[in-house]
């Protein structure tokens, strides 16, 4: 099976929002939906989602799944906006709720917050398959960047979340909490065991300059020509290059409200007596 992929970039995020379909059929799914923040005024608008919409009503699709591959540092999540326009379940790793504890604590969250994913529709396990109309998809557990990360294999298509990027830009970074550096190279490698004319989708694209942003390669591509997990690299030297590069690395620009948003399936947490919803920035702590 060949599905349809329409890919929505976000310049603001290097984000890739995918809507997947196959001809003929009116169900698809949504991966990775985008709800545009300004952290200057604190204010979200959806922008990126409204597009998503705009395409699938021109082309007759309903929504039957909402995919998240994990929950984001870098985009706050459209998902809880788009279901409630267009229906369809949001869904996402049963390794959610490890991640949700962590940040429940970072954040010290209010108590009827439950760290146990019910704030999704469906938790997937590892290497569980669901359809999306007439085409067949499988939930890949694929750790290390987080330990919550799934990539979803539909037809010849996988989207590898942060897993990979570009082969010209590497791999995904493991600094966050719970992430893995040796996770995430036995999670690439699974994805690069794959036939290699498999088509890969990223979920980013931070492309060097000169370059426009690009989010499509195949196994194949990457086996020869990611420069940090291509044919040959070996467990330890990743790990070494892939620590030593996180080290470096700032926090991404959003990760504080995002993860508050993404852990709770795209929603806002619970207005105050005033009405409004409020994000917590946690001081000295990350």
């Amino acid at each position: 099976m060949q599905p349809n992929v329409e890919p929505f970039f976000d310049p603001v995020t290097g984000t890739v929002t995918y809507v997947v379909f196959q001809s003929g059929h009116p169900e698809c799914a949504v991966i990775d939906p985008v709800l545009d923040y300004d952290p200057k005024a604190g204010r979200t608008s959806t922008t990126n989602a409204d597009k998503v919409i705009e395409f699938l009503r021109q082309h007759g699709l309903r929504v039957q799944w909402i995919l998240e591959t994990h929950a984001h540092a870098d985009h706050l999540s459209a998902a809880h906006y788009l279901r409630g326009k267009l229906g369809g379940k949001v869904a996402i790793g049963e390794h959610i709720r490890t991640v949700q504890g962590v940040f429940k604590k970072l954040f010290n969250l209010e108590p009827e917050f439950s760290p146990d994913g019910s704030q999704f529709d469906h938790l997937f396990r590892e290497d569980e398959e669901f359809s999306i109309g007439a085409l067949t998809a499988k939930a890949l557990y694929v750790p290390g960047h987080t330990p919550a990360d799934t990539a979803y294999q539909i037809g010849d298509a996988v989207f590898v979340g942060d897993t990979l990027f570009m082969p010209d830009v590497g791999t995904a970074r493991c600094d966050f909490p719970g992430g893995n550096a040796h996770s995430l190279y036995g999670s690439i490698r699974k994805l690069l065991d794959l036939p290699g004319d498999t088509r890969l989708f990223m979920c980013h694209d931070y492309p060097p300059e000169g370059r426009k942003p690009q989010w499509e390669t195949t196994v194949l591509a990457q086996r020869t020509h990611n420069i940090h997990a291509h044919d040959g690299v070996t467990e330890q030297q990743f790990v070494s290059m892939r620590e030593a590069r996180d080290a470096t690395l700032a926090m991404p620009v959003l990760i504080l409200p995002s993860v508050q948003v993404n852990i709770r399936a795209g929603q806002f947490p619970p207005s105050e007596e005033n009405g409004v919803s409020y994000l917590k920035i946690p001081l000295n702590m990350l």
